[in-house]
């Protein structure tokens, strides 16, 4: 088996379909589909079932993905340790970010940082906080930025950054009437939009309304969106009223696109983590990025 056998095996395995990940790994859908019977020749297993409608994993294939992460995995940290051997800012670092780090702060740092250490390739892989952790606790990444606090074995877990959550209500008279001031009584009768489950911003949004007397589950809801982007439309559109990031929403605020509401509680204070693996050496990218983060931010903090 070829590691880059294995690297198309494991997107295919992901992505659930062979076009998505030629487009991924930037191939084309036949050397894709050639790879992956190369390897169920050489193996003299199937390792997929195709059909019209969607792509399964065999329990064979189900095996290989297994190893296949844990080899790929392996290759990353060899690379990363044999790099920070050198003591030299390059390669690749792959950052796991939940969707607020990952949309709206990681893309205003990563341009002065690419400028500093030009030698250095970013890969952001997106997800919520819950999925974020798993990809560095696994480790497919070897720095995590989320929005909830993770306690788990052998994983380094520090603030760096805390923003303040708003209330968003779609631009109305009905909303206007209230002159910035919200209560308990309108959100209780609102519809709402929230993230999934994994959500640190949906988490972070719950214990505000628990505190305040309301039950999260007797609110009711008009959807479920699976980005902040998504629930930043839906608010603009009218679909209901939302939980966000001050930091996501700032210039739909600044642009009248919604009202946002603040509300006396400090459970709309939401902090940001930065994460990372105890055991081993940190790269030298890695150890970077965890150094310019949190003082970036510190000095640029415009979310208030």
């Amino acid at each position: 088996m070829q590691l880059k056998q294995l690297e198309i095996f494991i997107q295919v395995a992901a992505l659930r379909s062979f076009s998505k990940a030629a487009e991924a790994l930037y191939l084309t859908q036949p050397t894709v589909s050639a790879h992956i019977s190369a390897l169920e020749q050489e193996l003299g297993v199937r390792l997929v079932v195709r059909s019209t409608k969607a792509l399964r994993l065999t329990p064979s294939g189900a095996v290989l993905e297994r190893y296949a992460s844990q080899i790929l995995s392996l290759c990353r940290r060899a690379e990363q340790e044999a790099r920070a051997a050198a003591a030299e800012v390059t390669g690749t670092l792959c950052v796991a970010a939940s969707t607020v780090p990952a949309q709206y702060l990681l893309p205003q740092i990563l341009p002065l940082l690419r400028r500093q250490y030009s030698q250095v390739f970013f890969q952001v892989r997106q997800g919520d906080s819950a999925q974020a952790v798993q990809w560095l606790s696994e480790g497919s990444a070897e720095v995590a930025v989320v929005g909830s606090p993770a306690a788990r074995p052998g994983l380094a877990c520090a603030p760096f950054l805390t923003e303040r959550l708003v209330i968003l209500t779609p631009n109305t008279a009905e909303y206007r009437a209230l002159n910035g001031v919200i209560t308990p009584q309108v959100l209780r009768r609102a519809p709402f939009l929230v993230r999934e489950p994994g959500s640190g911003t949906r988490r972070r949004g719950e214990e505000f309304l628990r505190s305040i007397g309301l039950d999260p589950r007797s609110l009711p809801l008009a959807a479920q969106l699976e980005s902040t982007e998504s629930i930043l439309q839906g608010v603009a559109h009218g679909l209901g009223m939302a939980i966000v990031s001050g930091y996501a929403a700032q210039e739909g605020i600044r642009a009248g696109r919604f009202l946002a509401f603040d509300y006396a509680s400090p459970f709309l204070d939401r902090t940001f983590y930065l994460l990372h693996r105890k055991s081993g050496p940190v790269s030298p990218a890695a150890a970077m990025l965890l150094e310019a983060l949190p003082g970036f931010f510190q000095a640029n903090d415009t979310s208030r």
